[in-house]
């Protein structure tokens, strides 16, 4: 299956790449769409092999866009809230298409069960750009396996520390050895379904969510939905005499609606627009810019990349798709922390347990597109931030002032890394600026220039109209 699954990515980016090189093509009239993007050839250095480089904002602005039939039919499951167990509960009611496929409101989770009273146990992550999510890896990458069996998961020393060397640090034999256990890839906060279908059945069946008791709680709602005979039309007349094609055939449609829908990767933010030169930064926003990427200050575009591939054919995702632990506060809002020996450990569990061992993988968690964050109402694995002034003070706090963010014991001393047990604290990343200052020093960062880095997040959001000023919010 692991194959398989590998194969769909990549068709699925193979498609997307041809949708780009569609680019030049004649455009159809869509008035709800922005401006088609004129893109911008910049000049290209002598070792790199090809003529030009290119780089489009919003590729699909301009372009009529026919979902196929596989591709309506998940629109249409997509939409539908007889699906979950309370009958109220749809996919898109928390990733909402008007607030970038996130959750629309500012709960640090979102609730969900039998009476939508039930929470979840961690924030919800948008379904937006997730096409060119690597499959899970940790060191060299085997998306295309020799044989279908099932990888073990790979044994590392007790010793191990992923964030051991600074990723700014020149390239080195530390660094390089660093990196070979880095994990990276998967969809989720913890990177364990690799494909869209295999995402979404998780929420399906995810007592905190969707509630169905099992599949085939869920074959029957399908088989009894106003498009059940979409299903039999387009998988065959007895697609449901085979509980597993079926359900198998209607989340594989739910993935195809996510890869086809262009509402679901517009680039069409501000910042797109700057890179393909059809929009200028207030000054403002390019100091923001610059704090965000120098290594000393901001050091974000280690990891949020915000860059396009140099072929422009990949925009930035503003992710490296990597795990990091970051050791943000234990969020008291969540029911599950009232237990005190509960951690949401992230690769270890409790979500995903083929890792559950690897102590020294316990607390990370998939570092998370930076686009539209400024118009999401919860922020971090366990939604502990409401926005993204309090996530930059306390990345910057961390360190040098770490009774701001994390409680005091009755001895007075601080509970630092208060949401991860004593033996796991060791993995959270100190080297990496602006993690790497010491208790006392200067942040990285004063007031004014997280307010720069702010306004210049704010460019990251999706629906900025061409000449007419930055949209208020992702669409």
């Amino acid at each position: 299956m692991k194959r398989y699954s590998t194969l769909f990515l990549i068709i699925a980016t193979v498609l997307l790449a041809l949708a780009a090189c569609d680019r030049a093509a004649p455009t159809a009239s869509a008035a709800s769409v922005a401006p088609a993007a004129a893109p911008v050839v910049a000049a290209v250095p002598a070792a790199v092999p090809v003529a030009v480089l290119v780089y489009s904002a919003a590729p699909a602005a301009g372009h009529a866009v026919e979902l196929s039939a596989v591709a309506q039919l998940g629109k249409k499951i997509f939409f539908d809230p007889s699906l979950s167990g309370s009958g109220k509960l749809a996919c898109a009611s928390c990733h909402s298409p008007d607030h970038a496929y996130a959750p629309p409101n500012n709960l640090a989770v979102q609730l969900g069960g039998p009476k939508l009273e039930r929470q979840g146990l961690r924030a919800v992550p948008s379904l937006r750009y997730l096409e060119h999510t690597p499959i899970f890896t940790i060191g060299p990458n085997s998306s295309v396996p020799d044989s279908d069996t099932v990888a073990a998961a790979p044994v590392t020393g007790a010793d191990i520390k992923v964030a051991a060397v600074a990723k700014s640090s020149q390239p080195n034999a530390a660094l390089l050895a660093a990196e070979a256990n880095v994990p990276m890839g998967g969809l989720d906060w913890d990177g364990r379904a690799d494909t869209l279908q295999s995402q979404a059945q998780g929420p399906f069946l995810d007592p905190n969510e969707m509630d169905n008791k099992s599949s085939a709680s869920l074959l029957d709602k399908l088989r009894h939905a106003p498009y059940a005979d979409d299903l039999r039309k387009l998988f065959g007349a007895n697609v449901f005499d085979n509980s597993g094609l079926a359900l198998s055939e209607a989340l594989f449609a739910l993935g195809r609606f996510q890869m086809e829908d262009p509402s679901f990767h517009p680039y069409d933010s501000k910042y797109d627009y700057y890179l393909a030169g059809q929009a200028k930064l207030s000054a403002q926003e390019s100091r923001g810019l610059k704090l965000f990427e120098d290594p000393k200050k901001g050091n974000c575009a280690s990891c949020h990349i915000d860059k396009p591939s140099r072929d422009g054919m990949f925009p930035p995702a503003f992710t490296d798709y990597q795990f990091e632990a970051l050791a943000g506060p234990r969020n008291r809002e969540l029911a599950a922390n009232r237990d005190p020996a509960h951690y949401d450990l992230g690769l270890c569990g409790p979500m995903r347990g083929d890792y559950k061992q690897q102590a020294s993988y316990c607390g990370l968690f998939k570092t998370p597109t930076l686009r539209n964050s400024a118009s999401r109402g919860a922020l971090f694995h366990n939604g502990v931030f409401k926005n993204l002034e309090d996530l930059l003070h306390f990345y910057v706090e961390r360190e040098t002032d770490p009774g701001k963010w994390y409680p005091k014991r009755k001895d007075g001393s601080i509970e630092k890394y208060d949401d991860l047990p004593p033996r796991y604290k060791k993995n959270v990343d100190v080297v990496d600026a602006p993690f790497d200052r010491k208790q006392g020093e200067q942040p990285a960062l004063n007031d004014d220039e997280i307010k720069d880095m702010v306004v210049f997040l704010k460019t990251l959001n999706d629906g900025y109209q061409a000449g007419a000023g930055q949209a208020s919010a992702a669409r």
